[in-house]
């Protein structure tokens, strides 16, 4: 079992950075895959960047060379830095994790790129 909480988001202005920051509880974190998913209002939430337990990461391409997904399996956390951002970057930001066929969410956190 895994019980995930995002923190980090916020209001930044266009070309601004944040990091958020997934805290885990549970003693499988370090062996399961994890990522960062979002949802903008009125669009299907999208996988935005994932990173397996070996440290192997894919993002997608809009994202690409402005967010990178790490992980701390000491700290049991998970970080998403976001560089570069844009207003299309705003959305409801979620924490997830797959150990074999189970899915783990937080709870999401707001980011909302404005000037």
């Amino acid at each position: 079992q895994v019980h995930l909480v995002e923190s980090g988001g916020g209001l930044v202005q266009p070309g601004g950075s944040l990091r958020l920051s997934c805290g885990a509880s549970g003693s499988i974190f370090r062996r399961i895959t994890m990522g960062w998913y979002r949802q903008a209002p009125g669009k299907e939430r999208e996988l935005v960047a994932t990173i397996t337990s070996g440290g192997n990461t894919n993002s997608l391409d809009s994202v690409k060379g402005r967010f990178s997904i790490s992980r701390d399996n000491d700290k049991t956390t998970l970080y998403l830095q976001m560089n570069s951002l844009k207003p299309e970057d705003t959305a409801v930001y979620y924490c997830w994790g797959r150990d074999l066929a189970k899915d783990y969410w937080g709870q999401g956190t707001q980011v909302t790129v404005s000037s």
